[in-house]
């Protein structure tokens, strides 16, 4: 039965269910899979790789104190990103940090150029230069498809200053690439 919600799911139910149970071992095994996930969600909310990856681990251990808790109202991975979202958000209560643009040597090897049609455009860099109301909800609503009032009760504010927020980052991408953002 459990192997069948797994393949319904795309969840490994029968790790959730031993890491519930206290398995050291099936944890480790949720952080490798969804580790990479969390992390690329707190950097886009924070912008800087040390505070993502604080972010990440702060995410996964509070996660462990609370799995006993985890009702499965949700995917584990909703459940899991949420958390993740507070601990960004308890972290922007802290003292502000820079924002941080990643730089060519930090990227993964461009394509080969072949030359033709117009430059690419640096979509990470003109997210990283939103204000921040505008980068955590073009993240959740525009990236992670998070609903607006999703967003909004993620964020502490009102579901029509999330839609507002929305369309002044759409805005402001469209301003600093130059094209029409949809």
């Amino acid at each position: 039965m459990l192997e069948l919600a797994e393949r319904a799911s795309g969840e490994p139910t029968a790790v959730i269910t031993a890491a519930i149970a206290g398995d050291l071992r099936a944890f480790e095994r949720l952080y490798r899979q969804y580790a990479p996930a969390v992390y690329g969600l707190c950097l886009r909310l924070t912008g800087e790789r040390t505070a993502a990856e604080d972010c990440t681990q702060e995410s996964f251990v509070a996660a462990w104190r609370a799995l006993p808790g985890f009702e499965r109202r949700s995917q584990f991975a909703t459940w899991l990103h949420r958390i993740a979202v507070n601990t960004v958000l308890n972290r922007r209560r802290r003292p502000a940090a820079i924002y941080e643009i990643p730089t060519a040597g930090d990227a993964l090897p461009d394509a080969v150029d072949t030359g033709a049609g117009p430059p690419p455009i640096d979509l990470e860099k003109a997210i990283a230069a939103l204000p921040e109301g505008a980068r955590q909800v073009l993240v959740l609503v525009g990236i992670y498809g998070y609903t607006h009032g999703e967003a909004a009760a993620m964020l502490g504010i009102a579901e029509g200053t999330c839609k507002a927020q929305m369309h002044r980052a759409r805005g402001l991408i469209a301003a600093a690439t130059g094209r029409e953002v949809q």
